[in-house]
């Protein structure tokens, strides 16, 4: 199933649904798993701990964040397409990023266990049928489907990658 099987898109999760190209959700989440490998890699470790105003996220945090985002997303999926109708809470990033010790890994360790869940998140897609990816659930206080949250779990990466290059790299 494709970003555009998702119906409704839904509100304030669209953010990062719409970064993502028109696939099947398992490609979508596939073609992005080495996001920041490559050339990339070397940018992030040459901006260090800079930061483009004070208060804001080092490199390391955002890629701790999105580590820790990809997995509390796969677990809300997993929960919907095991028809769990409970509702589910949002979480706080800047507490999450509090309690972490991002500061004190390297670029390399933070980029191979997001590589490392990415593809734990893989497999879990790989396995749902289409009715699993139609299941919805409530997070956020909001309604969404199992697809919809591949969409988000390839896409919220991409929204930080969009701010590194924009905010980050031109610090070096």
């Amino acid at each position: 199933m494709k970003k555009s099987d998702i119906h409704p898109m839904p509100e304030f999760f669209d953010r990062y649904i719409n970064l993502v190209d028109d696939l099947p959700v398992r490609d979508a989440l596939a073609q992005n798993a080495s996001l920041f490998a490559g050339p990339l890699q070397a940018q992030l470790e040459a901006v260090g701990d800079r930061v483009y105003a004070p208060g804001k996220w080092t490199v390391k945090d955002i890629l701790q964040h999105c580590i820790d985002t990809e997995r509390i997303l796969s677990y809300r999926a997993l929960r919907f397409a095991r028809n769990d109708q409970t509702p589910l809470p949002g979480f706080d990033e800047e507490s999450f990023a509090q309690y972490t010790t991002a500061g004190e890994r390297t670029i390399s360790d933070l980029l191979e266990e997001f590589s490392t869940v990415r593809a734990s998140s893989l497999a879990l897609y790989r396995n749902f049928t289409d009715e699993m990816l139609h299941r919805e659930g409530i997070c956020f206080n909001k309604k969404l489907s199992v697809l919809a949250l591949g969409f988000v779990i390839t896409g919220h990466p991409i929204h930080h990658l969009k701010v590194l290059k924009e905010r980050y790299f031109p610090l070096v």
